[in-house]
């Protein structure tokens, strides 16, 4: 099955973490014109720009690892034939 096959595809959880992801590192990158339109002070950008880094590479690890556990479920179903069962009609 190729790489692109749905079974191989991020799943819906994966993908929302990972747009939350780039949300927060947008965020990040209009901290500058925030300070320049004189919403947030010297201080306050710099605990902001921490908290959002943090919080973006935290749920890019989280969209990553959802990502692989669902890859790896696929895949592990996929070589599993039939459910294991033994019962007549099962699979």
């Amino acid at each position: 099955m190729s790489p692109s096959s749905p079974r191989h595809a991020p799943p819906t959880r994966s993908k929302i973490a990972g747009g939350l992801a780039a949300l927060a590192c947008a965020a990040c990158c209009a901290i500058p014109l925030l300070i320049t339109a004189g919403v947030l002070t010297g201080a306050g950008a710099a605990v902001l720009k921490q908290t959002l880094l943090a919080v973006a590479t935290g749920l890019a690890v989280l969209a990553l690892g959802m990502w692989w556990l669902h890859r790896r479920r696929s895949s592990h179903r996929a070589a599993t034939p039939g459910c294991g069962c033994g019962a007549a009609g099962c699979g």
